[in-house]
């Protein structure tokens, strides 16, 4: 390119009219016209050489544009955001004064009516004293209800009620309206209370007593201020993220002009950048203004005027990860593998895989198989944490963890190592003691001690092994558990996913139940829970669980987002919940017919979780896309991977067959065949979980916010209801 000097001139569209950049600064702009100006980059001599030039400031502009655009938009939604923030925290102020000042009112009176009672100097007579002091027993209530102040404080910030006209239509002194503090269903416990709020309500309205009631409670009160508090820290973080984008957007065309200088060899960056300075998203102090406003009210009325504790809320320090941590990672993978080795020597030596060693088969390798395979998920979890952060997908905004404890690839290692280093410890003790000739009855235990130190370990309250880990993954259980009674969440249904992969570890863990609480590691008779009529219907409910709980997620999210799509989801579960039926059935019953009604059903199950996979949840398969039978957007550079992983999904899915094919193995090669096939659809699922989460980060099909707006206690209601 030849060293010419470029001449141009940034102009300023507004409303269809042109005015010069540099002319437009000095004069005060208004605020209509600022919604509508567009950048426009103009040549003041163009000669045939120079189109490259044009056509690259042209796109320059249209950047320019887009960046103001768009933080014009992001910041008219944060300042209505922080407008009906501050409209809520009114009306919390006033609730918190008003019911103050009556609680005052209240004990006042009491204190009154006992002074009269119970009089400093009283007759020696006190059969006549209560006698002539009997009526003063009766409380004359005051004139106005603490509904009335309530309603009155509220209605000063604009919130209308149902029946709001109706107010002053009295009913013993008493109006017939209520006021009710809308708190989200988002858990079981929040939906309970909401519905206990519906009924409290409804006797609020209709009392059948002449005695009040508190229908503003104090636990309502703080629940409400704790989700203004959440709003607020939201709404702080988001502002954070606006000024960070204004920065960032800044920085870049600094250096995209500076780069244009370098190849065309001038001095174009300075007059450019200049107008870049003036732009909307540089010049603009709203936010700023605003951060500094949530600062001053979060100190004031959430932090009692400490300004380290608001920052502590608004400003978490990301805790810094820590040396020592992949130190032990190390440090327990190589006793992992050195007592794995031990233990397969010991077992070889003392023929415990033998045929005649059947009780050992059918004793110990349910329990530790439910170890191994609980230990493979966790280690495929940390891969996955791993390949995120390397990938940069935001799995803490998607999943809503908070970045301060949520767990890092690190830490999930660390987990993984240490169980299974204490699992495989444990493996080598019993194989020791059995050789010794310690009875098999004692000698079993040893399991049953783990899994306790284990489950004590997962529900302890003390804050010490990731205690808020554990806790939220309890939190998450529980919400599947309760399917569809709580609004489906992300990570909801991303653990019941996983659930659907451990079906074999919930089938050992019903084995393990029996053998404990039925008492067959004393007897060593292990045959009698597999023969029990409980135990194959139990097997049938197991197997059904996981697609049940994944298949009702689906029928709420259809009642609360009314998308066909969800149904679409709910048939892929309801066939792969058919099929794991006839597969049990055929196990026990290997006819002809129920072999072919296992293949029919495995079959349509298997296309149908297919297409979802390929299709829905990870985007791919799109023949319009300029990525062969892949989507647009792809986060690996290889394109070659994705054809790869299709491939290996589809091989690890029709891992069925070999319940159909009933190969004719030994007792111990069936056992590891079936732990190998276990341990497969747990990796399958590790491997899916990338490209799900890829797919929701690119292209958020689940409908997801990766920044959340937390919902506010307080609705507004018009008033014909």
């Amino acid at each position: 390119m030849k060293n010419t000097e470029y001449d141009f001139q940034v102009k300023k569209i507004i409303g269809g009219e042109q005015r010069n950049a540099e002319a437009e600064a000095e004069a005060d702009n208004e605020n209509e016209e600022e919604a509508n100006e567009i950048y426009q980059t103009e040549l003041v001599q163009l000669f045939p050489e120079e189109d490259e030039v044009k056509a690259f400031f042209q796109r320059l502009d249209e950047e320019l544009n887009k960046v103001n655009l768009f933080y014009r938009t992001k910041e008219s939604e944060f300042i209505e955001r922080g407008e009906v923030l501050n409209k809520q925290l009114q009306i919390l102020l006033d609730l918190k004064k008003v019911l103050l000042d009556r609680r005052r009112k209240n004990l006042s009176s009491v204190k009154s009516i006992n002074a009269e009672i119970f009089p400093s100097s009283y007759s020696s007579s006190p059969r006549s004293d209560c006698s002539e002091n009997s009526d003063e027993f009766n409380v004359t209530t005051p004139e106005t209800s603490p509904r009335d102040d309530v309603i009155a404080a509220l209605e000063r910030n604009g919130i209308n009620f149902v029946n709001s006209a109706t107010r002053s239509k009295m009913k013993n002194g008493k109006p017939k309206m209520a006021m009710r503090i809308d708190i989200p269903a988002t858990t079981p416990a929040r939906a309970i209370s909401t519905l206990t709020s519906m009924l409290w309500e409804d006797l609020v309205n209709n009392p059948k007593k002449e005695g009040q009631g508190d229908f503003i409670n104090k636990k309502k009160i703080q629940c409400a201020e704790k989700m203004i508090r959440g709003a607020f820290v939201e709404l702080y973080r988001g502002l954070g993220l606006l000024k960070n984008y204004s920065s960032l957007n800044m920085l870049a065309f600094t250096k995209i002009l500076k780069k244009f200088d370098k190849v065309s060899s001038q001095q174009a960056s300075a007059s450019y950048l200049k107008v870049v300075k003036r732009s909307h998203f540089i010049s603009s102090d709203k936010v700023v203004r605003l951060m500094d406003e949530v600062e001053s009210i979060f100190t004031k009325h959430f932090a009692n005027n400490d300004r380290k504790k608001t920052m502590k809320f608004l400003r978490p320090q990301q805790p810094k990860s820590s040396h020592m941590i992949t130190f032990f990672v190390g440090l327990f993978t190589g006793c992992f593998v050195t007592l794995f080795s031990v233990y397969a020597l010991l077992a070889h030596f003392s023929g415990m895989f033998s045929a005649t060693e059947a009780a050992y088969m059918e004793t110990v390798y349910p329990v530790f198989s439910m170890f191994a395979l609980l230990s493979l998920h966790l280690f495929m979890y940390g891969c996955n944490l791993f390949l995120w952060k390397s990938t940069r997908i935001n799995y803490n905004f998607i999943f809503e963890f908070s970045p301060t404890t949520a767990l890092k690839y690190r830490d999930a290692f660390l987990i993984c190592t240490c169980f299974m280093t204490a699992v495989v410890g444990a493996m080598v003790i019993h194989l020791l003691l059995r050789s010794s000739g310690f009875s098999a009855g004692q000698v079993d235990a040893i399991p049953g001690i783990l899994l306790l130190i284990f489950i004590a370990l997962l529900v302890c309250p003390l804050n010490i092994f990731y205690r808020p880990t554990r806790y939220c993954f309890l939190r998450i259980v529980r919400n599947i558990l309760c399917s569809p009674f709580c609004k489906v969440l992300m990570v909801d249904f991303f653990m019941a996913d996983q659930l659907t992969s451990q079906i074999p570890l919930l089938r050992h863990m019903e084995s393990t139940a029996c053998y404990f609480l039925a008492g067959s590691f004393r007897t060593q008779q292990f045959e009698i829970c597999k023969s029990g009529k409980l135990y194959r219907q139990l097997a049938y409910v197991i197997s059904f669980s996981p697609y049940y709980w994944r298949a009702m997620q689906c029928a709420r999210r259809w009642f609360d987002e009314c998308d066909k799509n969800h149904l679409a989801n709910l048939g892929k579960y309801v066939s792969a919940m058919v099929a794991a039926g006839a597969r049990l059935t055929y196990a026990t019953q290997p006819t002809q017919l129920w072999m072919i009604i296992v293949l029919v059903t495995s079959v349509v199950a298997t296309f149908y979780q297919l297409y979802w996979d390929f299709v829905k949840d990870w985007g791919l398969l799109n023949p319009k896309s300029r990525n062969p039978w892949l989507r647009d957007d792809l986060i690996l550079k290889n394109k070659s991977i994705y054809y790869l992983s299709i491939v290996l999904n589809l091989v690890l899915r029709v891992a069925w067959v070999e319940a159909v094919m009933r190969f004719n193995v030994g007792m111990v090669e069936s056992r590891l065949l079936d732990f190998s096939l276990a341990s497969l659809e747990v990796i399958r699922r590790g491997h899916w979980n990338f490209y799900r989460l890829e797919n929701e980060h690119l292209n958020n099909v689940g409908k997801f916010r990766a920044v959340k707006t937390v919902p506010l206690p307080f609705r507004e209601t018009d008033s014909d209801g």
